[in-house]
């Protein structure tokens, strides 16, 4: 592993060390998921470690198995290692007392099987750490074969809080918004080459990796209604247009998009619904997940051609919407509107607690009739305002305008 110097935010100058950026104090940058990888360790024979391709659950993996010491770790796109489980239940056997770290795990879904005796014949936790993406195969061969066994932990592209934690402040996330969080684009010596790298990355996962997961769809036809759901991110689902637009049936759109979620790639925000006495949108609202990827299918190079394009209200509430949701775990998160036009762009839930987020991509945003109305209706304890500020400031009794990783620091208060 090498060390090399680049450009972090701000353009001062960061450390990148295995695929991870930290300040010039040389301090690494830790991913949100690691605790909860330990965690379910301890508490389980088995983890399986998911998220989208080039988001850094190798990095995490190795960072893991080097730390722990006794363990074994297999590239299972390595035809080495690969040959080496043509009998998975003699080779593992040998390795009973380590940690067996096993990336891409879903190119050999016969192996949930074996792991479940070999689980069950010794029962230890923290034996295996199982990495790939999020396949229908992978999920359905787990969730038959290790019920009980095993935890998931969902690894997202970088966040606000592992960019800026190191920094000992919290800047602007104006670089995570334009590039969004793969590592590679965001540790870009400058953004033509982060953009450069996200138009291959779309490219590759369409043409090469969504094939290679089981997914016979044609690139051309994906990449098609990606851009489309790029340009009505943060709206609300519309299938049958977007099949019209496409010249296939609303079930296809469907089938689709769940392929574009499985992935990551797409995240679908169901509404929010409550015994309330008024008629609510059922349809739920769709975001790309990664503003990085948002960009370059909406064509959007830099930071100019960002504030003077029509979404760059969309784009801020997909930024915001997604960090915070991937941030705030144990909630859950839902949209609100009403058929009269009240709306809040995000409602979280957790026990009897309920709050609201409202996105505005003005760093002076004024709360309107019919937020203020949205919140009554829901019996919100605590709302707050996801807007470009660099500290939180108070414009009502009970709302808060403030960043996203500020609203996420907040609710990890409540």
């Amino acid at each position: 592993m090498s060390l090399c110097t680049r450009r972090g935010l701000d353009n001062q100058p960061a450390i990148v060390y295995n695929g991870s950026m930290t300040s010039n104090m040389h301090t690494y940058i830790e991913r949100a998921a690691r605790t909860e990888v330990l965690d379910g360790l301890r508490a389980n024979p088995a983890v399986v470690l998911l998220g989208p391709r080039q988001s850094g659950k190798t990095t995490l993996a190795r960072s893991i198995v080097q730390s722990h010491g006794n363990s074994l770790y297999l590239d299972l796109e390595r035809p080495t290692d690969t040959n080496r489980l043509r009998d998975p239940e003699a080779f593992l056997s040998m390795h009973t007392g380590k940690l067996v770290c096993v990336d891409e795990v879903q190119r050999v879904p016969s192996l949930f099987p074996t792991l479940r005796a070999l689980i069950d014949e010794r029962r230890r936790n923290g034996r295996f750490l199982l990495l790939g993406s999020a396949t229908p195969d992978l999920l359905r061969q787990s969730a038959e074969s290790l019920a009980g066994r095993i935890s998931y932990v969902a690894l997202t592209p970088f966040l606000c809080s592992e960019v800026s934690a190191h920094a000992g402040r919290r800047p602007m996330p104006m670089s995570l918004w334009l590039r969004g969080g793969f590592p590679p684009s965001f540790l870009a010596h400058n953004d033509q080459e982060s953009y450069r790298w996200r138009e291959d990355l779309i490219t590759t996962f369409l043409e090469r990796d969504m094939p290679a997961l089981g997914f016979r769809v044609p690139a051309e036809h994906l990449h098609r209604l990606w851009s489309m759901v790029a340009h009505v991110s943060g709206h609300v689902l519309n299938a049958s247009a977007l099949g019209s637009s496409l010249g296939v049936s609303h079930h296809t759109v469907r089938s689709y998009l769940d392929m574009l979620t499985e992935t990551f790639m797409v995240r679908i925000l169901p509404p929010f619904f409550a015994n309330l006495k008024k008629r609510l949108v059922k349809s739920p609202k769709c975001f790309v997940r990664d503003t990085g990827l948002l960009h370059v299918l909406l064509g959007v190079p830099d930071r100019d051609a960002l504030y003077g394009h029509p979404a760059f209200g969309a784009s801020w509430e997909s930024f915001a919407v997604e960090q915070i949701v991937s941030a705030a775990r144990g909630w859950r998160a839902s949209y609100y509107r009403s058929s009269t036009g009240n709306e809040l762009d995000l409602v979280l839930e957790r026990g009897r607690t309920r709050v609201a987020v409202e996105c505005k991509s003005s760093s002076a945003p004024r709360i309107t009739r019919g937020c203020q109305q949205a919140l009554s209706d829901i019996g919100a304890t605590k709302a707050w305002i996801a807007a470009p500020v660099s500290s939180a400031y108070p414009v009502e009794q009970g709302i808060t305008v403030a960043s996203p990783q500020e609203i996420v620091d907040q609710l990890a208060r409540l």
